[in-house]
């Protein structure tokens, strides 16, 4: 709270009129997202971590009618990887000066079963792993809570098999991750020609079940080798399908948010975002007033 006190009082510095909504429990960020009438509010900021940026960008981009205001955000959390790939400042007085008079830049987003998500969606071991961590814990240890959860996840089975279609051709995998960013987990790289940039997906395949096979693909992507494993492959794509056991985690941006099975396709339109004007989103920013910033 000190830091986001902080971070408000500078914003107010720069000129910015601040509304300060609170959330108090799961679905509240997003419900004030949807409700933010255009022309009341110049930004929409959301501090928090990745699942409640999540929460915000689901409930801008689901309005019937776009309302174009763009999302600021004060990056906390534990990893905040969609703050990582927008290359968002961490510090107060940063993070302060980009909500008051940064631009909206557009950045595509994807859907997985009518749930949006910026960065990534994933089945398999991933998608397990966040399963198996609960909100309490990870409050307490932070990322440990992560590692914990792989553990468990790892000294049981491991052999899963899930079915991928993707541009009309199918694979048996171990695990799927579908990139909309680089960034996966932070900063670790799965896609690294995903781009918010540019409609569409990068589809990640793990092809090798087991333990060893998954060890080794979690040390390749900790080590930057991931693209060197034989039996890794990326596949850019417009949708992609996956079956597997009934009832399967499908985690998106770091929450779980389907089971299988599930289609998964890039959003028909885009959202803008603040980020820094020196990053490339793919169009020009556009410049917003410090008139009232929520």
């Amino acid at each position: 709270m000190r830091l986001y006190a902080t971070i408000e009082e500078l914003a107010q510095r720069h000129g910015a009129n601040v509304t300060v909504w609170a959330t108090s429990k799961p679905g509240d960020a997003e419900a004030m997202a949807a409700a933010v009438k255009s022309g009341r509010y110049d930004v929409i900021a959301v501090a928090g971590g990745d699942g409640t940026i999540s929460e915000a960008i689901n409930g801008l981009a689901a309005c019937a009618a776009p309302v174009g205001i763009p999302l600021g955000i004060i990056p906390l959390g534990t990893a905040n990887v969609l703050a990582h790939e927008l290359g968002l400042p961490f510090d107060p007085s940063g993070t302060a000066a980009l909500l008051a008079t940064g631009g909206g830049r557009p950045i595509h987003l994807g859907v997985v079963n009518g749930r949006y998500f910026s960065m990534m969606a994933g089945v398999g071991l991933d998608a397990r792993v966040v399963d198996g961590v609960s909100t309490r814990f990870k409050r307490v240890v932070g990322k440990a809570a992560y590692a914990t959860s792989t553990l468990v996840q790892l000294c049981g089975r491991t052999d899963h098999v899930y079915h991928v279609k993707v541009n009309e051709e199918s694979w048996e995998v171990a695990s799927v991750v579908v990139a909309n960013g680089r960034f996966y987990g932070g900063r670790f790289v799965c896609a690294p020609q995903a781009s918010l940039a540019v409609p569409g997906l990068h589809v990640c395949l793990f092809r090798r079940p087991g333990q060893w096979n998954a060890v080794r693909y979690m040390c390749s992507i900790a080590m930057g080798r991931l693209h060197r494993l034989p039996d890794y492959r990326v596949i850019p794509a417009g949708t992609v399908s996956i079956e597997g056991p009934a009832g399967e985690p499908v985690q998106a941006d770091g929450d779980i948010v389907a089971r299988l099975p599930v289609q998964i396709a890039s959003a028909a339109r885009p959202l803008p975002v603040l980020a820094p004007a020196s990053l490339t989103l793919g169009g020009p920013a556009s410049r917003a007033s410090c008139r009232h910033r929520l």
